[in-house]
């Protein structure tokens, strides 16, 4: 199958909100304060942002508190130009266990994180429709680790679900990563070397 240039889309489609002049409202998921640091900087212009965090994979409390706090602190540092607000989702690994259940074995990178990919992503969605959002989105693309075009596909497919727009994109175009690495840097935000359940960290650590 041919690869679609995710990021040539967004472009056109920001040229045409841009063009406008109306800023839609956007439920962006977020999986920690650095990987949502370039794609809120990038995105802040076109739309009025809320950050959905919802992430049952951080298999361990106190790792999870720590990212929310992180988000939490860097929303405040950008509001100077741009409010963005926060949905704090419910936090249940179980629902991560059951969603994965019989895939934990598999490889990083594999069936298990498409999984993880689609249940986030849903209640991201589910949560677009409910409250009258104009489009839902996730900053998982930023990492060269995550599979991009699965991302979208399923986004796309919750889109024709529920029947709310999904952003597309591929946020680690146009030195995106480099720079959520530098914002991570200039905001002093702490930036873990793991996605967050516990296979990503025994992965790593095996490393």
């Amino acid at each position: 199958m041919m690869k679609i240039n995710y990021q040539k889309e967004l472009e056109q489609i920001l040229e045409k909100i841009k063009k406008s002049e109306k800023k839609p409202k956007l439920l962006l998921h977020s999986c920690c304060a650095p990987c949502s640091s370039y794609v809120l900087e990038y995105l802040s212009e076109y739309f009025d942002i809320t950050v959905n965090f919802y992430n049952p994979n951080i298999t361990f409390e106190k790792e999870y508190q720590k990212r929310l706090e992180e988000q939490k602190i860097f929303n405040r540092d950008i509001a100077v130009k741009n409010k963005i607000n926060l949905i704090e989702g419910r936090y249940d690994v179980e629902e991560f266990f059951k969603c994965i259940e019989g895939l934990e074995d598999s490889k990083e990178g594999g069936e298990r994180c498409f999984r993880c990919y689609a249940l986030r992503l849903e209640d991201t969605a589910k949560k677009a429709k409910e409250k009258g959002f104009d489009y839902f989105s996730t900053v998982l693309s930023i990492s060269p680790l995550k599979n991009s075009q699965k991302i979208n596909e399923i986004g796309k497919e919750l889109q024709e679900k529920y029947k709310v727009k999904f952003l597309i994109g591929d946020f680690k175009k146009k030195n995106g990563y480099k720079r959520s690495v530098e914002l991570s840097k200039n905001h002093d935000l702490y930036r873990q070397d793991y996605c967050g359940c516990v296979f990503s960290k025994l992965e790593r650590e095996t490393k």
